[in-house]
């Protein structure tokens, strides 16, 4: 049984690895932007850049809500496009006239009306709106 034990965690070693690998690349980042990097602080470096405008106001100020409503709504589309290429592959590879094409394309077909009611919703909400 120990013997069995060891050929499982070699299996880890390239996972260990990354990691160790990362561990380090994220060290010598730190340390080498401390020797590197600039020692002398002064007002204008200090500032935050704003293209070559010179800032106004705080940077603690508060953001509509409909600006991240939608970024979410950008973010759910993506992630449709992310689940609509598998699902491409794998239809395109099934027998013409399958009994799973007809499930296959139900599923996607109500994953996409799904997705254009929420969008639907999400406009009569106003959400798209910039008053």
């Amino acid at each position: 049984m120990p013997h069995l034990l060891a050929v499982q965690l070699d299996s880890y070693l390239p996972v260990l690895l990354i990691f160790v690998m990362a561990a380090i690349f994220a060290v010598v980042n730190i340390v080498a932007s401390q020797l590197i990097g600039p020692k002398r602080q002064e007002a204008v470096k200090g500032m935050p850049y704003e293209s070559g405008m010179n800032p106004i106001g705080g940077a603690r100020r508060r953001f509509n809500v409909r600006f991240y409503i939608l970024a979410m709504t950008f973010l759910v589309f993506d992630v449709e496009i992310i689940f609509l290429y598998p699902w491409a592959v794998t239809f395109t590879q099934l027998g013409p006239r399958s009994p799973e094409g007809l499930l296959f394309l139900g599923r996607i077909l109500f994953f996409i009306a799904m997705s254009v009611a929420a969008y639907v919703y999400a406009w009569k909400k106003g959400v798209f709106r910039w008053d």
